[in-house]
């Protein structure tokens, strides 16, 4: 499969998927462009599945802010490629647990609690935070809390 979508190019690590890709109207209508951060060799690579293809997709979504985006690691995803970026109005928009990724669990996260907006002050986020990276393994070499063997692994 070959994705020949138009691609329109900025300079030589960016092009476009412009927004009139899917016509001015309907539900397929793209709200903003497509961005994607590639030179010409791997754009070629790219268009070799359909990750194109959701880049526009994810520019159909409510509210979404200037540009759906793709970083040099695009490909294939579970509806938004993977590498793909997008940022939404806070009205207007929508929170997307397809954009933070489930297949290889590489860090991100997406947690629904009961807190509102109002339940929030400086206090209580930095208390959050803190305790986010208190329990939380970050960095080069870090270790979490739970030991696994690579016997317990297989």
């Amino acid at each position: 499969m070959v994705w020949n979508g138009p691609v329109k190019k900025i300079d030589d690590y960016r092009f476009e998927i412009p927004k009139d890709y899917r016509g001015k109207s309907g539900n397929l209508k793209m709200r903003v462009p497509g961005v994607v951060y590639v030179d010409e060799k791997m754009l070629n690579q790219v268009r070799k599945d359909d990750s194109l293809e959701q880049v526009a997709n994810v520019a159909t979504l409510p509210g979404i802010v200037a540009k759906s985006m793709a970083m040099p690691d695009i490909h294939w995803g579970y509806g938004f490629p993977i590498g793909g970026v997008a940022a939404t109005d806070a009205e207007e928009g929508v929170i997307s647990p397809g954009g933070v990724g489930f297949d290889i669990n590489c860090g991100v996260r997406l947690v629904r609690t009961n807190l509102t907006v109002n339940d929030l002050d400086k206090d209580l986020i930095k208390k959050l935070v803190d305790k986010l990276f208190e329990n939380v393994p970050s960095g080069l070499g870090s270790e979490g809390k739970v030991r696994v063997s690579v016997k317990e692994l297989n």
